[in-house]
């Protein structure tokens, strides 16, 4: 599996963030490579929540389906996926600065098919293609978070 991790600090406490990352609908606002999310199950927060994610990576296109594993607020939302690339993820706030700034963490851990490079895609796209992307829609995320 191929793991991608990128972070960013932003000038607000924890549960302000959580408030905005919470609403897994919106994920879309700030992330440029989901292009829809789809509920799959009647809940829409929490552990057992189901959704699919229509995901761009320059040419190639996926449905993402995901399960939410882990929900604690405001610390840490994690997902498993369910489709095409597997594997797992997480977004892991933790307080900074005597809790008036956050660092947001995000890790995850994927397996791509055979026809999006396997071991290969995990180990060069990871680094060169996907983590440049998540790193700007952190980037995104900070500057709506700090308007």
């Amino acid at each position: 599996m191929g793991r991608i991790t990128v972070f960013v600090e932003i000038d607000v406490p924890p549960t302000d963030v959580w408030d905005v990352i919470e609403p897994i609908e919106r994920h879309v606002d700030w992330m440029a490579d989901a292009e829809s999310i789809r509920f799959s199950t009647d809940q829409t927060r929490g552990v057992g929540t189901c959704f699919v994610c229509d995901t761009k990576l320059g040419p190639f296109r996926l449905s993402d389906q995901m399960e939410i594993t882990e929900w604690t607020p405001p610390s840490r939302m994690a997902v498993r996926h369910n489709s095409v690339v597997s594997g797992s993820g997480a977004f892991v706030l933790e307080a900074i600065d005597h809790d008036r700034r956050t660092r947001l963490t995000w890790d995850e851990e994927l397996r791509f098919p055979w026809y999006l490079a396997g071991k290969l895609g995990e180990t060069i796209g990871g680094p060169l293609v996907i983590k440049p992307i998540w790193r700007r829609n952190l980037r995104r995320l900070k500057a709506q978070i700090e308007r």
